[in-house]
């Protein structure tokens, strides 16, 4: 049904437990609201919001200016980046693509199909793509599954980066408190500098999960957020390939909520993950964001679509895919949240249904 969340125009899914908020501006998830704690893990910037389609840069200059401006001024939570992920070429740039393209920063047509079930299409003019989201959340269950197709409309075959970019914020992300698992063999740190000199994590370094080399000769463990006052960083991460199943989960000890997602690893089989504490001075981040993405999807590293072609391969495994000419693919996942007095450090994703061991 249409509903408001932030100020910004939405329709939202809601049983006795859940809640879950899509953003008609970007199509974000904004929300997965688990009501007997009234937690949201998902993350809200500490910057006022608005709908992407009204940003002017001459005018809402609070958001920056640049290629990433347009998304930052309406991003919340979950955002779908295709059909690119990481930044646009400077020719890109110029015909008004923005940082993990147009999905994040389209309007979206949504409308309610029957009984806990949500809809959500876009079409995207500069890539020539079609886009299908259904959501959907059974009256009891705290398992939300999204149906996502893309449909190539060119008469041309495509070579695409498909990242769900699921955003954490406080106050379920904690400095030093949130623990994450996830099935993973190898791991590889951003080859540059990701975190505007403040880092310390070792550029390039290849790694067994999760302990990625610092520059100081010491190892940084990626299962906890960093409990240090300032940090950033990215890295990239090969779902096990002997597993059919991928996930994440993300465990609050203080509040007692579990939170994560499941996919098929055929479909993504790369995770990355990306730090902000309170690293970035910029506008519109202005030293006072705290945040972790668990980014899953078909390219491990964010980085333009030339040099994500020119990768091609990456610990045996690609780094896109192809979606042929007037064809469509078709990809399912789900999040799940509950409260927990543990940690989860097993998945078994069944469609609809998850089982946490």
């Amino acid at each position: 049904m249409p509903a408001s969340l932030q100020g910004r125009r939405a329709f939202q899914l809601e049983n006795d437990r859940v809640r879950v908020s899509v953003l008609v501006g970007g199509g974000h998830i904004a929300e997965i609201l688990l009501k007997e704690k009234q937690v949201n893990p998902l993350w809200i910037p500490p910057w006022p919001s608005m709908e992407p389609c009204d940003f002017d840069a001459q005018v809402h200059t609070e958001y920056g200016n640049d290629a990433e401006s347009r998304l930052l001024a309406g991003i919340m939570g979950h955002n779908l980046c295709f059909d690119f992920y990481g930044p646009p070429s400077e020719e890109e740039a110029a015909c008004g693509l923005t940082v993990h393209g147009e999905a994040s920063v389209i309007n979206w047509e949504m409308e309610a199909v029957g009984e806990g079930e949500l809809r959500a299409t876009a079409e995207l003019p500069l890539a020539e793509m079609r886009l299908e989201r259904r959501f959907r959340l059974s009256a009891k269950d705290t398992v939300v599954t999204i149906t996502e197709t893309a449909e190539n409309l060119s008469a041309a075959d495509r070579a695409v980066g498909w990242t769900q970019h699921v955003t954490l914020g406080p106050p379920f992300l904690a400095p030093g408190r949130t623990v994450f698992h996830m099935p993973v063999t190898r791991s590889k740190a951003y080859e540059s500098d990701f975190a505007e000199g403040k880092g310390t994590m070792q550029p390039g370094a290849e790694f067994d999960w999760p302990w990625c080399p610092d520059i100081h000769g010491g190892r940084i463990d990626l299962r906890q957020t960093s409990a240090a006052p300032v940090s950033a960083g990215f890295t990239a991460h090969l779902m096990d390939p002997a597993k059919e199943q991928a996930w994440f989960t993300a465990y609050n000890p203080d509040i007692g909520v579990l939170f994560g997602y499941a996919w098929r690893r055929s479909d993504f089989p790369w995770l990355g993950i990306w730090e902000e504490n309170h690293c970035r001075q910029h506008r519109p981040w202005n030293g006072r964001t705290l945040t972790r993405a668990m980014e899953f999807g078909v390219s491990p590293m964010p980085e333009p679509r030339r040099r994500m072609i020119d990768r091609k391969w990456m610990f045996g495994a690609p780094c896109y895919r192809w979606i042929p000419a007037r064809t469509h693919v078709t990809v399912e996942y789900s999040a799940f949240i509950r409260s927990s007095d543990q940690a989860v450090r097993e998945v078994a994703w069944q469609g609809e249904g998850v089982v946490l061991r």
